[in-house]
């Protein structure tokens, strides 16, 4: 990853109330909706519960480190609970999303393109993206919203009881782990 871009999201530049807030949007928001939703779900005897992370959670790096451990929280949480809901026909699971090509990345893209002189036209930057920053990316483009609901329809749907306890990545291959 290009230096000047690990810089500006670095280990010493995140602050302990970036941590803390990471930590309370990520974890204790989920804890406390589990705590409000479960005993609906425990007396319909069924249930669905289903939390967003990133691939950060499971690989680690330099940068991002204040919401990468809040999302691996997150994982860990998963797993735990799922265990606490066994036997409720409830099932538990994370889904971890890569790179989606949502406003908010492109936004980051470009400015960082604007940075790095990659130029300004949006092939280009992915382009640049990709070979730069994302080498080891089997897909080589960003994964679309659409794609990671699908996802979700599927991990909330009656047909996959049988996923439990799961931390599922949706990132185009990007993960360099087995899970």
């Amino acid at each position: 990853m290009d230096q000047e871009v690990k810089d500006e999201n670095s280990w010493f530049q995140s602050t302990p109330d970036s941590w803390r807030e990471f930590y309370e949007t990520d974890v204790l928001s989920a804890v406390r909706m589990v705590q409000v939703t479960v005993s609906g779900m425990k007396s319909r005897g069924w249930g669905r519960i289903i939390q967003i992370g990133t691939g950060l959670a499971n690989t680690p790096q330099a940068v991002l480190a204040d919401y990468a451990a809040a999302k691996a929280a997150l994982v860990n949480m998963t797993v735990s609970l799922a265990k606490a809901l066994a036997g409720t026909n409830i099932t538990v699971n994370t889904i971890s999303p890569g790179v989606i090509g949502t406003a908010g990345v492109e936004t980051v893209l470009k400015n960082a393109a604007e940075r790095l002189g990659w130029g300004d036209d949006w092939p280009t930057i992915q382009k640049n993206w990709f070979e730069k920053m994302l080498h080891d990316h089997n897909v080589q483009r960003l994964g679309r919203v659409e794609e990671v609901a699908e996802l979700v329809a599927f991990v909330a749907s009656p047909v996959a009881g049988y996923i439990n306890g799961a931390n599922l990545r949706i990132d185009g291959g990007l993960s360099p782990s087995i899970n």
